[in-house]
């Protein structure tokens, strides 16, 4: 039988370095099986890849796409650096992650290349790192690159010194000099020269990045007070910066997430405010009609790269479909438009037919690229239609129809093709084409799901199998919120299923994994892992009112608070004691495409206070908002996150009990449909039978105490600070009481 060694052929420019351990690649390719395909253009006449290196032993999705490279890559670790120090090489540090088209294109430009991997070999030690197992190594990085007054990106690749220090670096570099940039081959070269040369300037390089990067890496301190923080001063910044046109932020690129729709949505019910719900409601209207939405299969692209939310950039992100569940779930709550609702269940369906793991979690992404007809890899191919592609998937009429419905083109709109994409309402095209409402869209329902079938017939996407800890929390999160507010209690399951994955799977002696792969989960959970499964468990619980999701909740977040809680100043670090020391320990200050762990916790502590009364939760979120306070005031919208936990403290959330009779459940629903007719963003809810379930949730819920039903009915209470409204059993007055009008 031909192994690995017969086809094996060493790395260009590696002789000196140590040996790739080839038994142990034999024994990982047998694992793994004849499925395994060489992502590589080096190919031999039998099929094998003509090189393979150390990646080939990781379970990265990211870290197997360079695998069979001519580069002579190491995982990060110990074994690496000290090669560097003992041959008194640089080391190139290059970030990314498996679903990254610039990625791609630097791979395939520059660590196919033999002559540029011949050279890196000789000169250099070379890293990957998968940017989603190491947030921590990716954070530092780019805040380096940030430090050195450049736009940070995907691929990151710093020039470090063996001992860990950067002196250098960029994202994307093509392989040849182009008018006003360097290559990547003369960049490589002046690298070398300059760490041969000027050892010097190298080692004050690094020291005075390594400095800014602790600087930048901490928030803001000062002697503000996080009582004195003006939520209507974010408010005013987005405002001014929206686009009245198409939503969200004016200029592009344009990412859902640089619009907090959520917190425009509380200030909306907080001041009364038409224009801020306009805001909202126009934002989520134009993405949900744009080419960033993906109208045959459902789910959100990652973002658009025009201003009107039609061409997108076409990877799809678990986080991203995950946040933006939750987004249209509250404005279907706030505006009452059945869109959202709509919107919102199509991106769950998405989720759970192509992004379901067969153990319950939930994988990282699908690429932005895939393979044209002639195999050669294009971005966007898989997702764009031409009119006679149309025509071939749903025959004449209803091809042509759906083409007039979402803009299919001779000319197309992006590369010669079509983007499917609604430039007018339902009701405009109905009244356009002269067909009833309600038929047009029955029709049209029909024909995207022709549409998503025939589309699965192409070469699918990559998807990255990760399972991680953090992006499954929002997926728990969506789900379980979407089956309270849409009444499915399926939905509610699927994130019982992914919680139990989770819990059963990725806990080890009381530790959260960050990841799973493979079989195996692995790395230890940062404080993002922990703050967003807390965060899911908490709704979970609300959804399914079972105590074990808040017991689980209560004990992720003391194990949260023992190793991450910074108990000097308050506030959060990424990384515990179990963590790799980097060269600098992060806080996490900023709200990007996904919510800080800091800005979770806080909520996710004030919202355990309110249903425990516990004191200490109170005094930990407290101190984490002290910590954030001076950020807070000064540059709010990098923390829009945290303004919701700081909404939700500022006002005095709703304390929702519902007691049903033993064994009667289902005598709550009518009270939860009242629940649902109504945005209330800052509450918490408890639903709970009499007799031993009221008994055992009392121990942990205060509130509890005194709540009994009525006989055979259930009985609803409104309470503030555990002071309740009259009890009622009547649904219609307590949906009143909800308004505010009873």
């Amino acid at each position: 039988m031909s192994t690995l060694a017969d086809h094996y052929q060493p790395l260009p420019g590696t002789v000196g370095l140590p040996a790739p351990p080839l038994d142990e690649f034999e024994r990982v390719r047998q694992r793994r099986g004849f499925s395994y395909r060489p992502r590589t253009r080096h190919l031999l006449p039998e099929g094998w890849a003509k090189y393979t290196n150390r990646l080939f032993l990781e379970t990265s999705p990211y870290l197997l796409q360079h695998a069979h490279n001519p580069v002579n890559w190491f995982p990060w670790g110990d074994e690496a650096f000290e090669l560097a120090r003992q041959l008194d090489r640089p080391v190139l540090v290059s970030i990314g992650y498996a679903t990254c088209h610039w990625c791609h294109v630097m791979e395939e430009q520059s660590f196919e290349d033999e002559n540029i991997a011949e050279f890196l070999n000789s000169n250099f030690i070379a890293i990957k790192v998968d940017r989603e197992e190491r947030p921590d190594v990716d954070t530092v990085y780019m805040t380096a690159v940030h430090a050195m007054g450049l736009q940070g990106g995907w691929p990151l690749n710093v020039f470090v010194a063996p001992d860990r220090k950067p002196f250098y670096g960029g994202t994307y570099f093509p392989p040849s000099d182009y008018p006003g940039g360097l290559g990547f081959s003369t960049l490589l070269r002046r690298i070398r020269e300059s760490f041969i040369a000027t050892p010097d300037r190298v080692t004050r390089a690094g020291v005075q990045l390594t400095e800014a990067i602790r600087t930048m890496l901490a928030p803001t301190e000062g002697a503000g007070s996080w009582h004195e923080v003006s939520l209507d001063q974010a408010v005013r910044l987005y405002r001014d910066r929206f686009d009245d046109s198409n939503g969200g932020l004016v200029g592009a690129p344009k990412f859902p997430s640089s619009l907090p729709l959520r917190l425009l949505l509380r200030r909306a019910q907080g001041t009364g405010d038409p224009e801020l719900l306009g805001m909202a409601e126009l934002t989520l209207r134009r993405m949900a009609a744009g080419g960033i939405y993906d109208q045959a299969g459902g789910g959100f692209h990652r973002y658009a790269t025009d201003t009107a939310w039609q061409i997108p950039h076409f990877e799809k992100m678990l986080y991203d479909n995950a946040l933006l569940t939750v987004s249209y779930l509250e404005g279907y709550q706030a505006t009452g438009v059945a869109e959202f609702a709509r919107v919102a269940r199509e991106i769950l369906h998405y989720l759970q037919r192509d992004m379901r793991a067969p153990e319950g979690g939930f994988y990282s992404a699908t690429d932005a690229d895939s393979l044209d007809p002639e195999g050669h890899r294009e971005e966007g191919i898989f997702f764009t239609w031409t009119p006679d592609e149309l025509v071939e998937a749903l025959g004449k009429e209803r091809g042509e129809l759906v083409a007039a419905c979402y803009g299919v083109t001779r000319g197309g709109n992006f590369e010669g093709r079509s983007i499917l994409h609604r430039d007018k309402s339902l009701a405009e095209l109905a009244t356009e084409l002269g067909r009833p409402e309600q038929e047009l869209d029955l029709m049209l329902a029909d024909c995207r799901e022709l549409l998503y079938r025939a589309r699965a017939k192409r070469p699918l996407p990559l998807r990255d199998e990760k399972i991680l800890a953090s992006w499954n929390g929002l997926a728990i999160s969506a789900f379980a919120r979407a089956g309270l507010v849409l009444d499915d209690a399926d939905l509610v399951q699927v994130a019982a299923n992914a919680a139990d994955f989770l819990l059963d799977t990725m806990m080890d002696n009381g530790r959260l994994r960050h990841g799973y792969q493979e079989g195996t989960a692995r790395g230890e959970g940062f404080l993002d892992d922990y703050a967003l499964v807390t965060a899911g468990l908490i709704d979970l619980f609300e959804a399914s009112g079972e105590m074990k999701w808040l017991e689980r909740a209560l004990e992720l977040c003391a194990a949260t608070v023992e190793q991450f809680e910074d108990r000097e100043r308050g506030g959060f670090f990424m990384t515990g004691p179990h963590h790799e020391r980097l060269i600098s320990r992060e806080k996490p200050a900023y709200d990007g495409v996904i919510p800080s762990g800091n800005s979770v916790m806080v909520l996710n502590l004030l919202r355990l206070n309110t249903l425990t009364d516990d004191p200490r939760l109170m005094q930990q979120a407290e101190r984490a908002l002290a910590a954030f306070a001076t950020q807070l005031a000064k540059s709010p919208t990098a923390l829009s996150e945290m303004l919701l936990a700081l909404d939700y403290r500022q006002q005095t959330p709703k304390e929702v009990v519902i007691v049903a009779p033993a064994g009667r459940p289902e005598a709550a629903g009518p009270f939860l449909a009242g629940l649902r007719r109504v945005f209330l963003p800052n509450r918490v809810l408890v639903v709970v039978c009499e007799g031993e379930e009221l008994r055992q949730a009392a121990r942990l819920i205060p509130l509890l105490e005194r709540k009994v039903a009525q006989g055979e009915r259930a009985v609803a209470y409104l309470c503030e600070n555990r002071s309740c409204r009259r009890p009622t059993s009547d649904p219609e007055e307590f949906y009143r009481q909800l308004k505010g009008k009873g």
